[in-house]
């Protein structure tokens, strides 16, 4: 089997455990449970607090210790064990601890991943800025047949996903141990301990323009998520209304969600252009703006006659998330000293993934439980009514920070600059 084709199971894989559970917990959640929307918003926070240390512990074991692939392998059966036993949790508080160390292990892969493709390929001698970018292609893909099959077969309000991420889960684990040698290579290297824990990125905050972006990364890291935590829920919220119980869109809410990551796998091709035509700001602001039509049409959309603004939220989905990100990553890269541009990369992760992510889950738990619920406890509704104003307020948010951004960063494009990219 060629080492693409063996790259490209694992990352099919690898987001394929990822989309069995998580664009429909919060059915399950809601749905079935009929848990409090403030504890939901903290369990979906465990990602964004695994990711402030996890990957940086990994990364280090990584580097010193155990082999990519084998930590990889452990880390990834260890994820799936605790997904087994989400369903059994008797509390909310319990759901919580499960899938804070449930994250632990599996954030962590993400990253590990990345390593052992680029180590395995860089052996093989191949060009990695050409040939991984189609490879990686085929986790998105993972992503959307996860979130085919969960809603084909009913199983959005049920803890059945739980069980299908948990095996996929096993499997990759095996399947990691198989992948090419990746042995760590920093036992003997003299750096400390504060630049291996990535801390010599902080001194970016020194300067004012790398502080002024690293805050709005933040910033705008607490929306990357929210509507893949709350779309599927939102959709099935209308099967309480007679005129739209029985519509597509209502039986098969994953299936309309998933061409949100349809829309991805578009827009990351389109990138390059943008970014030479435009410059990394606008590029920035294009998805920061994206975010409000993102969270405005599903907010004014219904799964009858509105069915067109739920499915043109879907497409500019692709632009919010992939032009922040990309977009992000290469001005990082652009703007660290060459001596610190990785660990300058894992703090863009930990102020979007980790303590945007973190902020955006916790605070709009809060605000769906205080003002757009009725009843409490396990009584608790959230109306279909409500989810207007929670849209709404979402792309407020957005476009207060976009606003905020296009007056505040200050940036020059300049067309050369892109092609330096990869050529330093």
């Amino acid at each position: 089997m060629g080492l693409k084709i063996r790259i490209a199971i694992m990352q099919f894989l690898q987001f394929f455990v990822w989309g069995a559970w998580m664009p429909c917990m919060a059915s399950w959640w809601f749905g079935t449970r009929h848990w409090d929307g403030t504890d939901f918003g903290l369990v979906f926070a465990t990602m964004g607090i695994a990711s402030l240390f996890m990957p940086t512990i990994a990364g280090i074991i990584a580097d010193r210790w155990i082999n990519a692939e084998k930590l990889y392998g452990i880390f990834m059966i260890c994820n799936a064990i605790l997904l087994f036993c989400v369903p059994f949790a008797p509390s909310p508080a319990a759901v919580f601890w499960i899938m804070f160390v449930s994250m632990c292990f599996y954030m962590p892969t993400i990253g590990l991943s990345i390593t052992i493709s680029y180590a395995s390929m860089e052996e093989a001698g191949m060009n990695i800025i050409k040939e991984y970018p189609p490879v990686r292609v085929w986790g998105t893909v993972g992503f959307i047949v996860a979130m085919w099959i969960i809603s084909l077969f009913g199983l959005e309000t049920s803890a059945s996903m739980f069980y299908i991420a948990g095996v996929a889960a096993v499997i990759l684990g095996l399947y990691g141990f198989s992948m090419p040698k990746c042995p760590p290579l920093g036992r003997s290297t003299g750096a400390s301990w504060f630049s291996s824990l990535g801390l010599d990125a902080f001194k970016l905050f020194k300067s004012y323009k790398m502080a002024l972006f690293f805050i709005f990364s933040m910033l705008l890291g607490g929306v990357l998520q929210l509507s893949n935590a709350y779309g599927d829920v939102f959709v099935h919220s209308f099967s309480a209304i007679d005129i739209y119980k029985n519509c597509i869109a209502v039986k098969f809410p994953a299936i309309i969600l998933s061409v949100s990551q349809m829309a991805e796998v578009v827009f990351i091709l389109c990138v390059p252009f943008f970014l030479r035509k435009f410059g990394i700001k606008k590029v920035m602001m294009m998805s920061m703006f994206a975010w409000v039509f993102r969270f405005g049409l599903f907010g004014f959309g219904n799964p009858g006659d509105g069915l067109w603004m739920i499915l043109l939220s879907m497409i500019v989905y692709g632009m919010a998330f992939d032009f922040f990100n990309i977009s992000g990553s290469l001005y990082t890269e652009l703007n660290a000293p060459p001596s610190i541009r990785a660990s300058a990369q894992g703090l863009f992760m930990f102020m979007t993934n980790g303590v945007g992510a973190v902020l955006g889950s916790s605070l709009s738990g809060w605000a769906i439980s205080a003002f757009y619920t009725t009843g409490s406890g396990a009584n608790q509704v959230l109306q279909w009514q409500g989810w207007h104003g929670i849209w709404i307020l979402f792309a407020t948010y957005a476009l207060i920070v976009g606003v905020l951004f296009a007056i505040m960063f200050k940036h020059r494009h300049n067309p050369a600059e892109m092609t330096s990219v990869g050529h330093h």
